[in-house]
């Protein structure tokens, strides 16, 4: 698969999950520099991957899902990038973002791989969301085929309030 960037077609490494399907395992870095396995995340989930928190559409991305979290009780919202957990800390506490959880992807790209949204040419993370049941089954995909350009939030926000 390809998203582009800035118009330039990127190769994205791995394959996207299909709706309908089991979600894939992974693992990611927590602030405190723990792992978190996807064992670790129950219920249903939000995994939105940016490629770099500290960019102008990451920024208004996770600040609006920050918003929107309160609205959609017992749903968790997770954020990964490639930014070093420091990086995602100073930012979080910049941005006042308290109701989504930041997770790296950095030290083994294990979750770019799974999901298929690891760009081969940059090493970060394309613009995607994914939501995972409490089943483990991947119930929506959006990967943005412009990665500088925001997600469709109504689409993402419909797809939560219909499951």
């Amino acid at each position: 698969m390809q998203v582009t960037m800035g118009g330039a077609p990127m190769n994205l490494a791995g394959a996207v999950p299909a709706v309908g399907g089991a979600a894939p395992a992974f693992s990611v870095v927590a602030g405190d520099l723990s792992a978190v396995t996807s064992a670790d995340l129950k219920g249903t989930r939000v995994f939105i991957t940016v490629p770099s928190i500290d960019t102008p559409v990451c920024d208004t991305e996770v600040r609006r899902f920050n918003q929107e979290a309160a609205a959609l009780g017992g749903v968790s919202i997770n954020v990964i990038s490639m930014d070093l957990p420091f990086a995602q800390a100073r930012w979080c506490g910049a941005a006042g973002i308290e109701a989504v959880k930041l997770y790296s992807d950095y030290k083994d790209r294990a979750f770019g791989k799974a999901f298929g949204v690891m760009i081969e040419e940059l090493g970060l993370l394309a613009r995607a969301i994914f939501i995972v049941d409490a089943a483990d089954v991947v119930r929506y995909v959006q990967v943005v085929n412009e990665v500088t350009n925001e997600p469709n939030y109504d689409e993402v926000l419909a797809a939560l309030k219909a499951l």
